[in-house]
């Protein structure tokens, strides 16, 4: 994603220091930003699912390409520094590269979410129910109506388990 840094002329760059929340899981959709150097960490609630160090990275495109809140929180580990993109809808139409990497980057989750859960369907095959759900979220990966899935959501949990 260094590649995206070529794109970055345009936004503000902005200083956090550690500990600095730079978007928060639920929050109204903003800003998209890339990396320029630090570690982030990213928190689905309070649990930590990645952090973030490769210059370029972008953060904030989920909300921004779906028109809804942040879908997760984004913080500073050690000082760090990003590049902000108040209007970034107008950066992807102004910058059909920087779109086309964004949609290679999100290709790239999608594949490894799709390997990741297809591999647990495969190690389970045969060990009872209560696995049958993933291959409900396989299907809907491919077939997902639009903002329909609510990642996290108050669903009740699966009894069986």
């Amino acid at each position: 994603m260094r590649a995206v840094l070529d794109y970055c002329t345009g936004g503000t760059e902005r200083q956090l220091a550690a500990g600095t929340q730079l978007l928060t899981e639920g929050g109204a959709s903003g800003p998209l930003y890339v990396l320029k150097q630090g570690k982030l960490e990213v928190l689905k609630g309070e649990m930590v699912v990645a952090t973030v160090t490769e210059p370029g990275a972008v953060l904030g495109e989920m909300s921004v390409l779906l028109g809804q809140p942040y879908t997760a929180t984004v913080r500073a580990c050690s000082d760090a520094v990003v590049y902000e993109f108040q209007d970034a809808a107008a950066l992807l139409k102004r910058e059909p590269d920087v779109t086309l990497l964004l949609a290679r980057m999100l290709a790239q989750r999608l594949n490894a979410a799709n390997t990741y859960l297809a591999d647990l369907k495969r190690q389970y095959a045969g060990h009872g129910t209560h696995l049958a759900m993933v291959g409900e979220v396989l299907q809907s990966m491919i077939n997902l109506p639009p903002l329909e899935v609510s990642p996290g959501s108050d669903r009740q949990s699966d009894p069986r388990m």
